[in-house]
């Protein structure tokens, strides 16, 4: 296999159609770190959004439970992006996301906006810092925002953004409009900071944080009310990212994949995992609900088919997913 193989195989797939086989491609083959990398920040930029940070830091799973709920993050979507939404790991692991989501009072806006994280760091991690060891092609792009509406209609959000331009303009505005200090956030930051650095020697523990701070851009830094980093720091970050991705360049493609069952930092499940049990589980829920999001004819077909784990009422074709809970 040559070093643009796959790239080119991308360009010969349809970015809406493919667009599952497309993300399998990126996540797996060409960009496994730096995909984990920029969705890793696009789930930290959201504990600085009030409404999310505080909900996240009452409920203590990620202050109290960090590793785990990494784990469960990481599995969770991987196995979407590795099965599909087609019936098995990935449709279970689809469903138990939206089984967590709907146990707590989150907004439309605010699951528009984490969606939109999901869509635009990645982008902006590979083309517009300069990390990847390639950029990403319109083409590509397109495949990445189409794999996200698809998996924002199966969580039941209404108004996603159709284009990546949208749904860039929707992260900035969302930001410039919510950004603010929050204990919860605040807590949920430093236990998560906490975690990226025990993934490194005790040794090098301090350098660790100060890149891992290098890292993150103003806003965020002043939204958690963090000293901001030293120009030294920021440059060295910079260069440090920028050669990694030159002698990435240079290596071999990955013909194997690497999925995120594979990243010895998800330590939480050693025997393995079944994505249907795994998660929160909290005692109850805050908010009355009669419908599963996953339940959409789209996905099930036009009977329905909530399965075993979750009897709840599936929605009627051609009515919209309720996401109040």
């Amino acid at each position: 296999m040559k070093r643009f193989d796959l790239r080119d195989e991308i360009h010969r797939l349809d970015p809406e159609k493919d667009c599952v086989r497309i993300m399998q491609i990126l996540q797996a083959h060409e960009f496994p770190w730096d995909m984990g990398r920029a969705l890793g920040i696009a789930l930290y930029r959201t504990y600085a959004v009030p409404s999310i940070g505080e909900l996240l830091g009452r409920t203590d799973e990620f202050t109290g439970n960090t590793q785990k709920r990494y784990d469960d993050t990481a599995l969770i979507l991987g196995d979407m992006v590795r099965h599909g939404f087609e019936p098995g790991k990935g449709r279970d692991a689809l469903r138990r996301m939206n089984q967590m989501h709907r146990s707590y009072d989150i907004s439309n806006d605010d699951y528009r906006y984490v969606l939109s994280t999901f869509v635009v760091m990645p982008v902006r991690w590979l083309n517009d810092y300069g990390y990847g060891w390639r950029s990403l092609s319109e083409h590509e792009i397109s495949g990445i925002t189409h794999y996200y509406r698809k998996l924002g209609k199966y969580m039941g959000i209404k108004d996603i953004p159709e284009t990546y331009e949208g749904f860039r303009e929707l992260l900035d505005t969302y930001e410039v409009e919510h950004f603010a200090y929050t204990d919860g956030g605040r807590a949920v930051s430093d236990a998560t900071l906490d975690l990226m650095v025990s993934f490194y020697p005790e040794r090098l523990s301090g350098p660790a944080r100060k890149f891992s701070m290098a890292i993150l851009d103003d806003s965020l830094i002043e939204a958690f009310r963090y000293e901001k980093p030293s120009k030294v720091w920021r440059k060295g970050a910079d260069i440090a990212m920028k050669l990694r991705a030159k002698v990435v360049r240079r290596m071999k493609p990955r013909e194997e994949p690497f999925w995120a069952s594979d990243n010895p930092n998800i330590r939480s499940y050693p025997n393995g995992y079944d994505p249907s049990r795994i998660g929160t589980f909290p005692a109850s829920c805050p908010v009355a609900h009669n419908v599963d999001p996953v339940a959409h004819q789209d996905l099930y077909g036009a009977g329905g088919d909530p399965g075993p784990a979750e009897q709840e009422q599936p929605i009627e074709a051609g009515s919209d997913p309720d996401v109040r809970a």
